[in-house]
Order: structure tokens, then C-alpha cells, then sequence
């Protein structure tokens, strides 16, 4: 790892641990908040790729592990990882991953739709639905029921989507930009 890679690593890191001070809203409905952190999940692995992207990700959520309040709300230590925002805690290097997949095969031509379809389905409906999911495993309610919650998520994530894309798609077209990350 080359020292340009690993600062834009703990750049992004920082910026994921920025967004958890913005405060989270709670939900009546469910015990895990909505929180502005899935920006910088997004962004993560669209700014950085997927090697890079996921491995940010992952010093903050080791960041988080030691009990630093990094996460929304000020939460952070090993409990959070078995409470119910564990599913969608687990899958952010996923998503991180996989959405970097998608930039990195299309780096020469990317542009906000790529961006955002990647986006959409990794970071919102994978993201949504196979978090809520393991939510209801660990609150005791049906699946049914858990993918029904993952819709209370969906609009607001399709907001961030959009943020992150354009974000993300007006960066990585930007000559200087270009240069900085090859």
C-alpha cells in the first residue's frame, strides 16, 4: 500500500466517523435509527474502489469495535455488533466492496447512472433488505414482516443514493481528480 492510498483510506475513514456526528432519527417502529453514515459507505467505495473503499469501511467499524463513538448517536464498543443494527453494520464493507467493484470495471466511462444503479441495488436494496432481515432474527419478528421495515428505509437511502452518485460521478470525471487517484 502506497502512503497516497493509505491517507485517502483514513481520509475516507474520517469522513464516514464526520457523518456519524450528525444526529440519527429514531423510529418508532424499529430500534435502528436512520443515519446519514451510508453516504460515506457509498461514497467509500465509489471514491476509493473496492480494495480501498471496503478497507476504510472496515477501520471504521474496528474503530467502532474498540469503543470509540464513531458511530450515529455517539454508540461505538463490541455491543453494537450483536444488537439489531449488526446486519447492516456487517454488510457495509460489502457494499462498500462491491459498489468499488462496479467503479473500478467502469472507471474509463463512469458516469452518475452507473454510479447510481450500483448504488441502488447494492447500497439500498441489499443493504435494506438483508439488514432488516437479520434485524428481525435478532429482535424476533418474521421475515415478512423485517422486509416490510426495510421499505421505512428505502426512501430516504434513495436520497443518499443520489447524493453519493452525484458526489462520486462529479469526482471521478474531474481531470485533476483523475491524476490524484492514479
Amino acid at each position: 500500500m502506497s502512503t497516497r492510498n493509505l491517507v485517502y483510506t483514513a481520509l475516507m475513514t474520517a469522513i464516514i466517523c464526520v457523518l456519524g456526528l450528525v444526529p440519527s432519527i429514531p423510529l418508532p417502529i424499529m430500534p435502528v435509527p436512520i443515519v446519514l453514515q451510508n453516504i460515506g459507505i457509498f461514497l467509500a467505495g465509489i471514491i476509493l474502489g473496492r480494495k480501498y473503499g471496503a478497507l476504510s469501511v472496515i477501520v471504521f467499524l474496528l474503530l467502532a469495535a474498540t469503543g470509540l463513538p464513531v458511530l450515529s448517536g455517539g454508540r461505538g464498543g463490541i455491543g453494537v455488533f450483536a444488537g439489531p443494527s449488526a446486519g447492516f453494520l456487517f454488510l457495509y464493507p460489502v457494499v462498500a466492496y462491491l459498489i468499488g467493484l462496479v467503479r473500478d470495471r467502469y472507471l474509463d466511462r463512469i458516469n452518475f447512472t452507473i454510479l447510481f444503479v450500483a448504488t441502488l441495488v447494492v447500497g439500498i436494496l441489499l443493504l435494506d433488505v438483508v439488514g432488516t432481515i437479520i434485524m428481525g432474527f435478532i429482535i424476533h419478528i418474521p421475515v415478512s414482516k423485517a422486509i416490510v421495515l426495510s421499505l421505512t428505509f428505502m426512501p430516504g437511502d434513495i436520497v443518499k443514493g443520489i447524493i453519493a452518485s452525484l458526489i462520486g460521478a462529479t469526482m471521478l470525471n474531474h481531470s485533476r481528480f483523475k491524476n490524484l487517484i492514479q
